[in-house]
Formats: C-alpha cells, sequence, structure tokens
C-alpha cells in the first residue's frame, strides 16, 4: 500500500499515520530496485506503488552520495549549489507525477507546481500566464527543468565556479575536519533538505484525497508564492544592477550613463537603493518566508496548526542564520560604512524608515589649537 488510510483531514498530517508505516519501504527500495532490472520488470510500477514521500527521500539520499563523490574528486564543493534552485520543483513535479500516474485529484498539487516552477526557472513568467502553462507541460511531461537565470548569469554553472565562502571555511578547518563536514552538512544534509522544502506537498497530496477541489485559501497561497517570488527576482535583480555598474566604474573609473547610482553609491561598496534600503538581505526574506508560506499551506490543507512537515522550513532558516553571519562578517571587513548600514537596517526583517548615509562632518581646529601648532613649529 503507498498511501495511508486516512479518516479525516487531520490524519493527514499525523506523522504516526503518514510517514512511520511507510519507513521499512526505504530499507527496502533498493533490493526492490534491483531485483526489478535484474528480472526485467517495470521500475515505473515499482515507482507507482512506492510511497512518494519515501521515494523522493531515497532520491535525495541518492543525490547526497553523488554530490559528496563529485566535490572530493573535483575539489568542488558547490555541487548541490548548482541543483539548489531546481531540486524542490523537481520533488514537486515528483509529487505531481506521481498523482497523475495513479489516478488521484491532482488539481491542488499542480497548483503547488505552478508557482514552484515559475521560483525556479524565471520569476518573470508570473507576468505572463501562457509562458507558465507551458513550462509547467514541460516539467510534468518530461520531468526536466531549465536552468535558473540568476544563478546561470553569475557564472554558477560554468566549470570551477564554487562559492566564495567555502574557500573561507576551508582556510579555517583542518582538511580532516572539513572532510567530515562536506560527507555531512555540505553534500547530504543540504540535499536532504531540499527534499524536506517540498515535503509540504505530501500533506496537500493526502488531504486532496478528501478535499480534492481548489479553494479560495489555495489560490490566496498561491497568489502570496507568485508576489513573493516576484519580490525575489527584484531584488537579485537590483543587486545585479548595482553589481554590474561598480565593476565598469572600477574599471573605467567613471560611473556608468544611466546606471542610476552617484559616485558615493559605487564608492561605498554595497547597494543601499530600492529594496535594500529597507532590508539587508530582502531576497534570503523571500526565499525563507516562500518555503514558510508552503509549510503554512499544509497545515491549511491539513486542519493542523503545525505539524512535522515545518521541519524543512525550520532547518532552512537555521541554514540562512549561518550563511548571513558569516556574509555579513565578510561584507563588514571590506566596507567600513556597512557598520552604520547595519545599525539603521534590519538584516531580514525590512526597516520602517530607508537607509540614509552618515554626513561627514569636518574636523574643526580651534584658534588656540592652532597657535599651539605654530609655536611649536617655530621651536
Amino acid at each position: 500500500m503507498a498511501l495511508p488510510v486516512l479518516k479525516s483531514l487531520e490524519d493527514c498530517a499525523e506523522y504516526a499515520n503518514v510517514v512511520e508505516p511507510f519507513l521499512p519501504q526505504l530499507y527496502e527500495l533498493p533490493s526492490k530496485v534491483l531485483g526489478t532490472v535484474n528480472d526485467g520488470g517495470s521500475l515505473l510500477s515499482l515507482y507507482t506503488d512506492t510511497n512518494p514521500l519515501v521515494s523522493g527521500l531515497a532520491f535525495s539520499l541518492l543525490l547526497g552520495c553523488i554530490f559528496w563523490a563529485s566535490s572530493e574528486i573535483n575539489r568542488n564543493y558547490s555541487q548541490v549549489d548548482r541543483l539548489w534552485s531546481l531540486l524542490p520543483t523537481i520533488y514537486n513535479a515528483h509529487f505531481a507525477a506521481w498523482v497523475h500516474l495513479n489516478d488521484l485529484p491532482s488539481q491542488r498539487v499542480d497548483l503547488i507546481l505552478f508557482w514552484s516552477v515559475v521560483w525556479s526557472v524565471c520569476p518573470l513568467c508570473a507576468l505572463c500566464p501562457l509562458a507558465i502553462y507551458l513550462v509547467i507541460r514541460l516539467v510534468t511531461n518530461s520531468l526536466k527543468a531549465r536552468l535558473t537565470f540568476n544563478y546561470w548569469r553569475k557564472g554558477g554553472y560554468e566549470v570551477g565556479s564554487e562559492d566564495y565562502r567555502w574557500e573561507i571555511i576551508r582556510a579555517y578547518c583542518h582538511p580532516a575536519i572539513f572532510f567530515v563536514f562536506n560527507a555531512t552538512f555540505i553534500s547530504f544534509i543540504q540535499s536532504v533538505l531540499l527534499f524536506l522544502l517540498a515535503v509540504p506537498t505530501y500533506i496537500v497530496l493526502l488531504a486532496s484525497t478528501i478535499e480534492p477541489n481548489i479553494g479560495t485559501a489555495d489560490l490566496l497561497f498561491t497568489g502570496t508564492q507568485l508576489a513573493l517570488v516576484i519580490s525575489e527576482w527584484f531584488s537579485d535583480q537590483q543587486q545585479w544592477d548595482y553589481q554590474t555598474a561598480k565593476k565598469e566604474y572600477q574599471k573605467t573609473a567613471k560611473v556608468p550613463r544611466g546606471s542610476g547610482y552617484a559616485l558615493e553609491d559605487l564608492n561605498r561598496g554595497f547597494i543601499t537603493s530600492g529594496l535594500w534600503a529597507y532590508c539587508r538581505h530582502p531576497n534570503f526574506t523571500a526565499e525563507q518566508t516562500i518555503w514558510f508560506v508552503l509549510y503554512q499551506w499544509s497545515c491549511y490543507a491539513g486542519n493542523v496548526p503545525y505539524s512535522w512537515a515545518g521541519a524543512g522550513a525550520l532547518f532552512l532558516v537555521m541554514l540562512f542564520l549561518g550563511s548571513t553571519w558569516l556574509t555579513e562578517l565578510i561584507t563588514a571587513g571590506k566596507y567600513p560604512e556597512y557598520k552604520a548600514y547595519q545599525k539603521q537596517v534590519g538584516v531580514l526583517l525590512p526597516s520602517l524608515q530607508p537607509y540614509k548615509a552618515p554626513v561627514a562632518t569636518p574636523k574643526i581646529i580651534r584658534t588656540s589649537d592652532l597657535a599651539k601648532r605654530e609655536r611649536a613649529k617655530a621651536k
């Protein structure tokens, strides 16, 4: 049996009912896959007969092995980073595909896949329903995803590219310690985390067997997600525009025409305009909120105030807290004005007032002090 017996919506979010009974399938799955391949059986039948939560978790563990091996062979530890913006959507596509293959109600799960694809592929698609439809058809039919534009244009998919923070961490770690860190956190824990972000979809999937139709709340959740995705795109675009202008200025010693930035903005070294005037990391805020909203969506679907499905959103917040701390530590060490920026603007929660650069006050020299200097020179 691939799904639990459900008598109420509350049962859909009960860990002992929807997770524990299917954990043995996880332990048995590798031998079943090998047996099916050796016997010439149907892997598709094995897929549809396996609980979708179990098969998704198994895939994330398999990817962890691949990430670890690839990172050690290439000495490049951004293997997970390259798939960060794709895997949650792939897992949501997995839940949607499993539902369709088993002829179960799919409208609400498809709705989740709708905004998830927009998040992965291109937030501007939120302004074009036809583009969204075509992308969703592509994903549901082929289970493939395009590269994330923002990560691609930063060179994230270029051969040898790596997050600069891993290099900094390596510099402070013994090789043996970093090896363990890579084998646990970087490769496996992050891989499982990306699966956990999509786990609330499993509860919505189960709840859809009782309440299959899309309701007003589902549409409100979708609208909220699309708004957050657009917000994240705007903050990323503003950061990109600023960094592009700054690089041009450093190369030519001239403020690029039409950039919208003044000389003092580029000399500052970091962006303080747009959404960044109110929040030091607006893109981080949107990213974490997106997955928290999906968790809340699952709570609504399961008619519960909270559930175990929030583990992914919680771990993501913890990960961002550590990552943000390191990023800010590096930035504050490079740019003197950043400490003033930190005092005025919230790190993740927006401030009510925009950032105002401190005004440089000229040093006033008293006449008596000037006379003392002149007497000292005369001596």
